[in-house]
């Protein structure tokens, strides 16, 4: 087991430790300096990290390093902008000797990947819309085996392994029971639009079969999952002969979701399930960003702000 984690990490401390680079760039600082920026983790959280007033000999050395390594450093936890930050003085990558597990370093869903697979097929088969039971078990069926490890996003909420089925499992199961006090709602629209409205992750990403993500493809970048979804949503569903009403609803769900233009979205909810769509995804991100940024806080106690948030800091209540 790791000595320290990133959740007990204070202000003012020394120490070594070992963590897994998420992101990493070689920079120049304001006095022409490089310096290294990068973004280490564990199972517990993210923080970033700067190794300042790399000389130019060092460059090649430190270069070697990239996301998905595990290392050890030397640091001090600093503050900057109200956030943790560390201030690296070594750096070494690791080895044999440092008898790493790597469950240590990856945060993971609560739940596994099968189960919450099956959960979410099941409620796929039991739909009584037969084009919508069709539809979403052949999506679900054909990125199977991605989403049995895929994060739902490169960083922010569910980036973790199984982070995208476990967004959506709690996304269904909050649609599933507000459909019983909203009863104007077509519970099997929403489900759909549940498993369906952000399949195309799995390309959108790129990910390792830890869940852990060096950032976009380029289909991801040029595109994103919304228009990646719609594409292929309607392939399918002309092949599935849905009519033209069906389909069209269902692709407006997919580029509605995001809700506003500047998030992605050309268009805003026009009909009820796709509204309860939009703040279904909201509200599992925010309690998921409010979740984790409470991990390692005492009760009593704020977490430091979480720029998801909107650069809130969270409260834990005192238990009883």
């Amino acid at each position: 087991m790791k000595d320290i984690y990133i959740a007990d990490l204070n202000v003012g401390q020394e120490f070594m430790g070992y963590f897994m680079i998420r992101q990493l760039a070689v920079k120049k600082a304001s006095n022409g300096r490089n310096y290294m920026d990068l973004m280490l983790a564990d199972k517990t959280g993210e923080i970033s990290a700067k190794k300042w007033d790399l000389a130019d000999e060092a460059l090649e050395r430190e270069r070697q390093y990239g996301p998905g390594d595990v290392i050890k450093v030397a640091a001090q936890v600093t503050e900057f902008k109200g956030m943790k930050q560390l201030r690296l003085s070594r750096i070494r990558m690791t080895n044999k000797e440092d008898n790493i597990d790597i469950t240590d370093y990856i945060k993971a869903a609560p739940e596994s990947g099968p189960s919450m697979y099956e959960f979410i097929y099941s409620a796929a088969m039991d739909m009584a819309d037969l084009d919508l039971a069709k539809l979403c078990t052949m999506q679900l069926e054909k990125h199977k085996e991605k989403l049995l490890y895929y994060p739902a996003a490169s960083k922010n909420h569910h980036a973790e392994m199984c982070g995208l089925l476990w967004h959506m499992k709690r996304m269904l199961m909050s649609g599933q029971a507000l459909c019983k006090v909203y009863t104007n709602l077509d519970p099997d629209l929403v489900s759909a639009g549940v498993i369906l409205h952000d399949l195309q992750k799995t390309t959108e990403i790129l990910s390792d079969e830890l869940g852990v993500s060096s950032g976009y493809s380029f289909e991801g970048k040029m595109l994103g999952h919304l228009v990646l979804g719609v594409r292929e949503l309607d392939k399918d569903m002309a092949a599935l002969q849905f009519s033209d009403e069906k389909r069209i609803m269902i692709e407006h769900m997919i580029l509605s979701h995001h809700y506003e233009p500047e998030f992605g979205s050309p268009v805003r909810p026009l009909f009820p399930e796709a509204e309860m769509l939009h703040y279904l995804d909201v509200l599992d991100a925010k309690m998921y960003d409010m979740e984790d940024a409470l991990l390692g806080i005492q009760p009593g106690d704020f977490s430091e702000r979480v720029w998801t948030l909107n650069n809130r800091t969270i409260y834990k209540r005192k238990n009883g």
